[in-house]
């Protein structure tokens, strides 16, 4: 099912598919694994993939949930939806006829705006021409520091309406950040226990990218194990700025 979401830049979190597993350093402190551990000890039925829910494995095997893809065809309102939230649609273990069933669903319902974003930029530069992008899908990849870039140059060649980088959690700096192509760039640091410090040049760095370019920039957080109690502030102001939605609000 949806979730109303506490995310900045979404309004529901849709996942069609749950669990992952570590590609690179922005996965160190993955929030998804560790809420996936708490959701399997209170029995919710999508986090049971490791089996016997009496087990310790965390709940994040990588599983498809084809009764999720008619959820949003119920909701009555656009909404602007952030597509697994709890997993990476492009995982290799999701078969690429799932990923065109969740492709449908987004094409078949044009009301909405949905966001997919993706670690795995190589999966998904190999198989995007055998996807039908529709108009209100965005495609992003996680940019977290500089061995992370070349995730932008495999984003490039996807045909989606819009392209977006999520710098978050940043946790290097991203010069000489090509924004050719990209539509939009969220930046954001590290929340939670054991989060790493955000130096507040690299953020600066990217929003004047943003700002020379002419793309979009959202800056949601300056993270920390009390994200909230940081703000999100940038040089005074909150940066909302975001790609024009694909329907009509």
């Amino acid at each position: 099912m949806a979730t109303r979401s506490a995310i900045e830049w979404t309004e529901v979190t849709w996942n069609p598919t749950t669990g992952c597993d570590k590609i690179s350093d922005g996965c160190d402190n993955c929030y998804a694994l560790a809420l996936a551990k708490r959701l399997k000890a209170m029995g919710v039925e999508k986090y049971q993939a490791d089996g016997d829910p009496r087990t310790s494995g965390p709940g994040f095997g990588v599983t498809t949930h084809p009764d999720s893809l008619r959820q949003p065809y119920t909701w009555r309102s656009p909404r602007l939806v952030f597509v697994n939230s709890m997993s990476d649609l492009f995982h290799a273990r999701v078969p690429l006829a799932f990923v065109r069933q969740v492709f449908g669903v987004i094409a078949d319902t044009p009301q909405h705006t949905y966001q997919v974003l993706t670690k795995r930029s190589a999966r998904l530069r190999k198989i995007a021409c055998q996807l039908d992008w529709p108009e209100n899908l965005w495609m992003g990849v996680s940019v977290e520091n500089a061995e992370a870039m070349s995730r932008v140059d495999d984003l490039r060649t996807v045909p989606a309406a819009v392209r977006f980088l999520s710098c978050e959690p940043l946790i290097g700096p991203l010069t000489g950040l090509n924004l050719d192509g990209i539509g939009w760039v969220i930046a954001g640091g590290e929340s939670g226990p054991g989060h790493r410090p955000l130096d507040s040049a690299w953020v600066e760095e990217i929003r004047d990218d943003c700002l020379t370019a002419k793309v979009p920039f959202f800056f949601k957080q300056w993270g920390g194990r009390t994200p909230k109690a940081a703000g999100r502030e940038l040089d005074g102001r909150h940066w909302d700025q975001m790609p024009a939605l694909a329907a009509a609000r």
